[in-house]
């Protein structure tokens, strides 16, 4: 049985904005915090921290929204999964809805944004799309 955390971690988010809930809290690891600091310093979500749940640790997130609880995330989307790996060179990085989203990638360097990995000249795998 293959999992995929980081997919799960995309749906709860985005099924917790659905139902403007204020946070949501998932499994922690550490590509999941690269994550989550990316959507925090891009103004997606208010911000994150980690807590300690009995013997595991969880990710807390809290979701950002604008006046009448219209959501600031408005689309997150997987785009490489562990069946169909993608790959950009730094060169190839979308600029996605010219530039008011952005792409996450892996990089060697980390994982970090779209932005951040063309002017750091490194590609990786795409992991996701947030708009």
């Amino acid at each position: 049985m293959i999992t995929d955390s980081l997919g799960d971690m995309l749906t709860c988010i985005r099924n917790a904005v659905r139902a403007k809930h204020e946070s949501v809290e998932i499994p922690h690891s550490g590509m999941k915090e690269a994550i989550a600091k990316i959507l925090s310093e891009e103004g997606f979500v208010g911000g994150f921290r980690t807590a300690d749940r009995g013997p595991r640790k969880v990710l807390v997130i809290a979701l950002k929204y604008m006046e009448r609880k219209k959501p600031v995330l408005r689309e997150i989307r997987r785009v490489s999964r562990p069946g169909r790996r993608v790959y950009v060179g730094y060169r190839e990085i979308p600029r996605y809805l010219s530039g008011f989203g952005t792409s996450i990638l892996s990089t060697p360097q980390g994982v970090m944004s779209g932005s951040q990995a063309r002017k750091a000249k490194a590609g990786g795998e795409w992991i996701c799309l947030v708009s």
